[in-house]
């Protein structure tokens, strides 16, 4: 069984500029992603999906492949599946796992959770949402690419995902006081 672990990463966001080349533990989160990703078991290959040659050349460093995508899925309304559906034409696999690395602190365990699930239900999706895999059977036969079904039967609740999800500023400050031990309030005066 051949396994693809991806990573989609626009340059663009709109809540928080540059959010995938910012850094996390002293590493751009992009390249954080690729790591975890490596050291997940079950995860043959890891492949980053990006519109920015910036990311890419970012992902080059740490060791991932690079997919560029297309205009057409690179926009803000596009949902996943048609990102999968491409990372997998062009990396022909047996199962997809997409780790969203708004999950800085999840344990790669998550991961290789997911993609046993969908290895066995053809999906699985950890609560919260940093891993979401697919059989490529499943991804070819997607119904809605806008929506997580709700009929999925591995929705998994995972805590080792991590505490946060990184869309703001003050979700990275948080996520980084969560694994300094600070409180969230903040630094102490000394700062």
């Amino acid at each position: 069984m051949h396994v693809v672990g991806s990573i989609i990463a626009r340059l663009g966001s709109k809540r928080l500029a540059y959010k995938n080349l910012l850094p996390f533990a002293g590493k751009p989160l992009v390249g954080l992603g690729v790591e975890i990703l490596r050291r997940a078991r079950m995860v043959d290959e890891i492949v980053v999906s990006t519109e920015s040659e910036l990311i890419a050349r970012v992902a080059l460093d740490f060791g991932a492949r690079v997919l560029r995508r297309p205009v057409e899925l690179a926009g803000d309304d596009v949902p996943s599946i048609p990102v999968f559906q491409h990372i997998v034409e062009n990396h022909p696999c047996d199962v997809h796992v997409n780790f969203n690395i708004n999950f800085p602190m999840c344990d790669p365990a998550v991961i290789d959770r997911a993609v046993e699930l969908a290895t066995r239900d053809g999906e699985a999706l950890s609560k919260p949402y940093a891993a979401w895999a697919q059989s490529v059977e499943r991804l070819a036969n997607y119904e809605d690419p806008y929506g997580i079904p709700s009929a999925m039967r591995s929705v998994f609740q995972d805590e080792r995902a991590g505490p946060l999800d990184i869309h703001t500023e003050a979700d990275l400050l948080a996520t980084y006081r969560a694994a300094q031990g600070l409180k969230p309030e903040g630094l102490p005066e000394e700062f």
